[in-house]
């Protein structure tokens, strides 16, 4: 089928599905500038989206299976379920892109970008993820067995995976959360800390894996009227990584996030205050948000 091409807002489809009721939502989606793509569980088999925007789409459960998606921005996306089998993402754009229980076996994954993304259970097995970009992931779950990781990169990634002796590691490269699982045979064998550096480093990886319970981390909770110690208006965090204070504050996104806020206090520039708070008080309220957030419809 004919495709529709708008370089300017970057609505381009190249190439329509063969699925009339999915190839109707892409052209409702190209004449109307400023609208989110809504294409829940529809099938875009072998659609090719290359180049387009889909920033903020909903493609739950979307079939995209052997869809070109060649450097197609995906910001934000919520593909949980999504089928893409096969599909060419070559350059794409997945930064906080949710692809929990996505099913994405022997897709190419290229020099993609999947910074913050969420890919809680999903299956990359098979797939290729040479030079991709996996700084502050949440793998969590994730199956690569099979899959090739050459010259990826990782900073600070959840990295709770399963891999066998067919994953490609090398040049891979960062600083990860465990543990890893790998899988040969019938057997799973979980590794962390040391012994997880050097099955990944044994293979060609430069990796160092973050050992939670020695780095600095201080917490705080912001306080003030109505806002007591036992229940914050929010909470924030200092870590340092090889000397160097990195900031962060747990937001409505349910993930810990940069934030300004204790420098600009230090700078005398915030009037909310806040005291120093346990460990175990920060995972009470990160449990509690948590919780009362994923109740909501």
């Amino acid at each position: 089928m004919s495709g529709i091409r708008d370089e300017g807002e970057r609505r381009i489809v190249r190439a329509m599905p063969k699925d009339a009721e999915a190839a109707a939502a892409l052209r409702e989606w190209a004449e109307q500038p400023g609208s989110l793509l809504g294409v829940d569980g529809l099938d875009l088999t072998a659609a090719d989206l290359s180049g387009a925007d889909l920033g903020g789409g909903m493609l739950t459960g979307t079939v995209l299976r052997d869809a070109v998606l060649v450097g197609t921005d995906f910001y934000r996306c919520h593909l949980e379920g999504a089928v893409l089998d096969g599909a060419d993402l070559t350059g794409a754009g997945l930064v906080k892109a949710v692809l929990d229980g996505a099913s994405l076996r022997s897709a190419k994954l290229d020099g993609a970008d999947l910074g913050s993304a969420e890919l809680s259970e999903t299956d990359v097995r098979g797939g290729s993820l040479r030079g991709a970009r996996l700084n502050g992931a949440a793998l969590l779950g994730t199956l690569l067995q099979g899959a090739d990781l050459t010259d990826a990169s990782l900073n600070e990634t959840s990295f709770n995976v399963v891999v066998d002796e067919h994953t490609v590691v090398q040049g891979l490269s960062g600083s990860v959360f465990g543990p890893m699982a790998v899988e040969s045979g019938e057997q799973r064998r979980e590794m962390r800390g040391r012994e997880l550096e050097l099955w990944l480093n044994g293979r060609g990886a430069d990796v160092r894996v973050i050992d939670p319970a020695s780095r600095e981390i201080t917490y705080y909770a912001k306080i003030g009227e109505g806002y007591p110690r036992s229940s914050p208006r929010g909470i924030v965090r200092r870590r340092f990584l090889d000397g160097v204070a990195y900031d962060e504050a747990f937001t409505r996104n349910l993930r810990w996030e940069p934030t300004e806020y204790l420098r600009l206090y230090e700078l005398g520039h915030n009037e909310v205050d806040h005291v120093e708070i346990t460990g175990a008080e920060a995972d009470a309220f990160v449990a509690a948000v948590t919780a009362k957030l994923r109740e909501r419809p």
